[in-house]
């Protein structure tokens, strides 16, 4: 609820301060007096376009405050401040203050902390509705129309958004798993082919080493084998070295006895019988080891070209290709399952779409319940303000696939036919203005001030009408400002009468200085206020006693 207005150096106003109450405040004047400067500077608090063309004359800059009652704990405009890291303080007013300069420039302040003019403009429309003859916001605009028929139904989106969400993520799956077998699938056949040439070649960890010194052996083995077979000859057989020391060490045993040096001749001769001995037995062991089977050369040679090729057209390491198997193997069996439990991410899309169905089937009927209940509400509200060749539809028609939301598949649009015979169309495209506001006016009773700010302010919508229907204006006013705070500026004395409070918009002058000024008025300054819009410029009798009973027939 707005509870202070500031204004400084608007236009006309040069300094003014004003206090508000919850209910039904009215602001009178004579043609010219400024109302619509109090409203523009209002406006311009709550985000509307920095005009340099309204700092007062003279002044370098204008500056606009409005004080709030704070936003309820939880409410969307609670959220919104909070996500901004703007916290008001419990008990405490909010505070909105812009400040303009002559060129033009302008800042924004949300209990003084600067933000932008994006931001001003979202909280403000969370905190103050403008309802003039031109006002193409709030009630006409139809991105708000469903929230407001669920509103006014009292309808629970909870369990279709819950649905929604249930079939979003279903959905996500199922077009994630798609996704990965329609990429999977590219390389199946690849896959399937690497893996069946990897398990037919077998390849283990190490071989590749193993497999290179058994053929570095043969092939150092084909290079010696003259060399060995020399040293075999020399060595071994009857006529070979070894043979012949064991002849003289047998034939020098025989003698030994005689002399020392024969003796220790004997030692050494069998000394190199047992080092001839086992170099005989080596030679014998390296001739194996490095014997040549060529048969077994090729083979080695043929595996371990084909391994090192393998390892090559799949760049891993020859060690690693029995690892590439398994992983390769594992892929494919992924695949596999995959193209199985397609069929039950299928399956749970295709729940989750029924659930969401039923849902939203059942909201529509309740919308379309809703919508005609609206309906009626608006025709009583339409006769008596003077609009009862009119019809008023609510629409609710249902939404490509596509665009289905957590909120239904439903648009909802209010549609107005002035004549009969017309078709229906949007309220913007074929009220007058002074339909319109009247229309406006009927709405927001018709709905109870469902979702809507805690402070509305109407703008002339009596403006042409008179009589009965400004009494039914008036009527329904004062009806709407029980559930909140209502502010309307007027010319028509029946919707004056019926404000709990009554400001007086004046415009003065002295010399060439022109000022706007607003005074609230007590209960005698008022009957004299509607006396004036009764009678014009000469107040009588009559037009003060009639001021009187419309004041006392509230």
């Amino acid at each position: 609820m707005l509870t202070g207005l500031s204004i400084r150096n608007v236009v006309l106003i040069e300094a003014l301060d004003l206090a508000f109450e919850r209910g039904l405040t009215v602001l009178t004047g004579e043609t010219g007096a400024g109302k619509s400067i109090l409203l523009d500077a209002l406006g311009l608090a709550l985000g509307d376009r920095a005009d340099s063309g309204l700092v007062r004359s003279g002044t370098d800059q204008a500056s606009v405050t409005a004080s709030f009652d704070p936003p309820p704990a939880g409410s969307a405009l609670a959220a919104l401040l909070a996500s901004n890291d703007i916290a008001p303080e419990p008990g405490e007013p909010f505070i909105i203050r812009r400040t303009l300069k002559a060129d033009g420039g302008s800042r924004a302040f949300l209990n003084d902390q600067p933000c932008s003019a994006a931001l001003l403009r979202e909280v403000g429309a969370g905190l103050v509705e403008i309802h003039g003859q031109h006002d193409e916001r709030g009630l006409l605009n139809p991105r708000g129309h469903r929230a407001l028929l669920d509103a006014f139904g009292r309808l629970d989106t909870g369990a279709i958004a819950a649905a929604h969400g249930v079939l979003e993520t279903a959905q996500a799956q199922l077009d994630a798993a798609r996704a990965a077998l329609d990429s999977a699938a590219s390389e199946r056949d690849y896959l399937a082919h690497a893996v069946a040439e990897l398990t037919g070649f077998a390849p283990e960890p190490g071989e590749e080493e193993a497999l290179a010194a058994e053929r570095t052996d043969m092939q150092k083995g084909a290079r010696l084998t003259d060399d060995l077979a020399t040293l075999e000859t020399l060595l071994g057989g009857s006529e070979g070295a070894l043979s012949r020391l064991r002849q003289a060490a047998r034939r020098l045993d025989r003698i030994a006895g005689e002399h020392e040096h024969l003796a220790n001749a004997l030692a050494a001769f069998d000394r190199a019988v047992i080092e001839a001995g086992e170099a005989e037995d080596h030679l014998a062991r390296a001739n194996e080891a490095l014997s040549v089977d060529p048969a077994r050369l090729d083979a080695i040679e043929t595996r371990l070209f084909d391994l090192r090729a393998l390892a090559r057209k799949h760049q891993v390491p020859a060690d690693d290709l029995a690892d590439l198997a398994a992983r390769m193997r594992e892929q494919l069996s992924r695949i596999d399952a995959g193209e199985a439990g397609l069929a039950d991410l299928e399956a749970a899309v295709a729940r989750a779409r029924a659930d969401y169905d039923t849902e939203a089937a059942a909201l529509s009927a309740a919308r379309a319940a809703a919508a005609a209940r609206l309906d009626a509400a608006m025709v009583a509200e339409l006769l008596p303000l003077k609009l009862d060749a009119a019809r008023f539809r609510t629409q609710v028609e249902t939404l490509p696939e596509e665009q289905w939301r957590p909120h239904g598949r439903d648009r909802v649009e209010f549609l107005i036919a002035t004549n009969p015979g017309a078709p229906f169309a949007p309220l913007t495209k074929i009220a007058s203005g002074g339909e319109l506001s009247r229309f406006i006016l009927a709405l927001k009773v018709a709905l109870a001030e469902q979702g809507g700010a805690g402070t509305m302010i109407f703008d002339e919508i009596d403006r042409g009408v008179g009589g009965a229907v400004a009494g039914a204006i008036g009527e329904r006013l004062a009806r709407l400002a029980q559930g909140a705070q209502v502010i309307v500026v007027t010319h028509s004395p029946q919707v004056a009468a019926r404000g709990q409070a009554h400001l007086l918009i004046e415009k003065s002058s002295e010399g060439t200085i022109t000022r706007t000024s607003v005074h609230p008025l007590g209960e005698q300054e008022r009957r004299e206020e509607i006396a004036r819009m009764l009678s014009g410029a000469a107040i009588t009798d009559e037009a003060r006693a009639q001021a009187g009973r419309l004041l006392e027939g509230v």
